[in-house]
């Protein structure tokens, strides 16, 4: 991914093995651009939950991150409640952080 390109502009690429598991350094650099996102699970999944008045609302949100994340085939761990969503992503193919996680957080907050 170009530095270039907003987060929340770029595409998924499919990733697969160690080798594009994200350095901490990297992880350092991506994060300001995820404001809000937490890193969980000692540093191996990025968190937000997102808030909202109702459970229509919730809902709505739900479905059009599912439409983005069926779209850029990179899909989140989703706790849904009446009032919020948590959102966790993480790349269970490289074992960690990869650049598509940040990517769909940044998607996600677009939606939101």
């Amino acid at each position: 991914m170009s530095d270039l390109i907003a987060l929340a502009n770029a595409h998924c690429i499919a990733r697969k093995g160690s080798e594009f598991k994200l350095t901490e350094a990297r992880i350092r650099e991506l994060q300001p651009e995820v404001p809000g996102w937490e890193l969980v699970e000692d540093r191996h999944a990025l968190s937000k939950t997102f808030k909202f008045k109702d459970y229509y609302r919730t809902m709505s949100f739900v479905n059009a991150l599912a439409h983005m994340a069926n779209r850029e085939d990179h899909h989140p761990d989703l706790g849904v409640h009446y009032d919020r969503c948590v959102v966790r992503y993480s790349t269970h193919d490289v074992g960690g952080l990869s650049e598509n996680d940040f990517i769909c957080a940044a998607k996600a907050d677009a939606l939101a």
